[in-house]
């Protein structure tokens, strides 16, 4: 009976995180990190890897609110623990709004369309502009000169991500609420 309450209150409040959630948001984090950290092409101004997964699945199963805080945690813990580079505020509220996006655009609902323009809105606005606009004043680089490297990572990430969230996205998510359900 107690366990009933607790997913009412959750669902109820839509913040109201329980242990499972938790976990998995810690697990996600965890996840981000390691994808961004390790398994991907790090250049100063130029990013290629697959540390979206993280948040995306987030996002479709949690919301934008889960998957913004999942994508700014693990921004953080990975500055903290694996640096890069200087620290800077900008990058963290992009990683938050990334999630943020995939968690609008995915939650509870993942269709071709949505992946698109959730895809389209994190990398023509968020990574091309705003995260440019974070490295030309993080480094001192000039915005114009940055352009053509970041529009060259869009146009690779674009495609890649299409990919992977419409091939991964539903068949990865049902898995995992699948072993939540346990």
């Amino acid at each position: 009976m107690y366990k009933n309450e607790i997913n009412k209150n959750e669902n109820k409040a839509g913040f109201a995180w329980g242990i499972r959630t938790i976990v998995s948001l810690a697990f996600f984090t965890a996840l981000y990190v390691v994808l961004e950290r390790f398994l991907s092409i790090n250049m100063w101004n130029m990013r290629i890897g697959f540390a979206f997964i993280a948040l995306a699945l987030s996002g479709m199963l949690y919301g934008p609110l889960s998957a913004g805080i999942v994508g700014a945690a693990g921004d953080i813990l990975g500055m903290l623990l694996f640096p890069t580079g200087p620290y800077f505020p900008g990058f963290t509220l992009n990683a938050f709004l990334t999630g943020a996006v995939f968690g609008l655009f995915l939650h509870k609902k993942i269709t071709t369309e949505r992946i698109l323009g959730a895809v389209a809105v994190n990398q023509l606005i968020l990574s091309l502009f705003v995260q440019t606009l974070w490295i030309s004043i993080t480094y001192g680089a000039p915005y114009a000169a940055l352009l053509p490297t970041r529009i060259t990572q869009c146009l690779v990430l674009i495609p890649v991500q299409l990919i992977a969230l419409q091939f991964l996205g539903k068949p990865l998510v049902t898995a995992v609420r699948k072993t939540q359900s346990v």
